[in-house]
């Protein structure tokens, strides 16, 4: 296959890159196509000629992947590469890669800014003091929800990857003490992180951050009878995925006072469905999955991928998830 003549189908590239980023590195690597979004009966008309295609969330399956004859490559534009049938995919010589460790820093700063949300209330007083509060009280200052010092709480971690091991140290600066669960061994943790079993974190945790694999040990990891064991004081943070924990679960002890807060950047079903009872409660707090979406990361993802598909066009792939 010769480089220039190349054929590159990128599937929905609007959510990485909605125009403020260049696709000129892949440019210079082939034909390329760039669809901002594609529907899942668009996708073997779009890909049907494509050497390389593109995808951060359209879905590859098995069935797909055996009828795009000429796919050698597929660029997953994310960490998580669930959306292609990585076994299909090797079946039919078709290598798969991903972007790791990309969006550490921002994921992690998105953890804090929903923590001291929710501490702080920082966006509830703006909003209050746009409305008049503040310049008709009668008193210097006011408050009307509690307030939160960090230091001295626990910080409970749920796998220490790259972005666990990211908030553990962001936790350590803010004076928390840090627990988590890992299958590292303790002896291989940082000074001031000490490792416990679930039951041991879901107890002493005043904060507990999510950061372990989506599978099926740890789908719906929060759930009735987690929620049963954590403190009604304590707050959930959840900016790995949606379906680690129990949305109607979580909601309903955000309602009877069994947990203080919820935050999270991700959600079981996205866009949510209208009536997700997150969306109602007033203890809940959702971004739409912006974590990853700094510009600096998704810079960094950007040029990865051109990186990735760079390697498998001289015959050295990297970042393969399908080896």
């Amino acid at each position: 296959m010769k480089q220039k003549m190349m054929r590159i189908v990128v599937l929905d590239g609007y959510a990485a890159n909605p125009g403020d980023l260049s696709w000129a590195p892949f440019e210079e690597m082939g034909q390329l196509t760039v669809y901002d979004r594609t529907a899942p009966d668009e996708v073997y008309e779009r890909c049907k000629e494509a050497d390389a295609v593109l995808t951060n969330k359209v879905v590859l399956g098995a069935d797909m992947l055996a009828r795009l004859g000429q796919l050698r490559y597929v660029g997953v534009l994310a960490t998580g590469y669930n959306v292609v049938d990585t076994d299909a995919a090797r079946k039919h010589g078709i290598v798969v890669t991903n972007i790791p460790a990309y969006s550490t820093d921002s994921v992690a700063q998105l953890v804090f800014a929903h923590i001291l949300n929710i501490t702080n209330r920082v966006g509830h007083y703006a909003t209050e003091n746009r409305n008049g509060r503040w310049t008709a009280n009668p008193d210097f200052c006011y408050w009307d929800t509690p307030l939160m010092e960090l230091a001295g709480k626990t910080m409970g971690i749920v796998g220490l990857g790259n972005i666990g091991m990211k908030v553990a140290t962001i936790a350590r600066q803010f004076g928390m003490d840090v627990f988590a669960v890992t299958s590292k061994n303790s002896s291989d943790l940082p000074a001031g992180i000490q490792k416990t079993t679930l039951d041991g974190l879901l107890a002493i945790s005043d904060v507990l951050s999510l950061h372990c694999p989506l599978n099926e040990q740890t789908h719906h990891l929060i759930n009735e009878q987690t929620l049963a064991a954590m403190k009604p004081t304590a707050i959930l943070i959840n900016t790995g995925r949606g379906p680690l924990v129990d949305e109607d679960a979580v909601a309903c002890a955000l309602q009877e006072g069994r947990l203080m807060a919820y935050g999270a950047d991700v959600m079981q079903q996205e866009p949510p469905r209208n009536d997700s009872p997150l969306l109602h409660c007033h203890n809940a707090y959702i971004t739409p999955h912006i974590a990853w979406a700094t510009t600096e990361a998704r810079v960094r993802l950007m040029q990865i991928a051109a990186d990735n598909l760079d390697a498998f066009v001289k015959g050295s792939p990297v970042n393969v998830v399908n080896p």
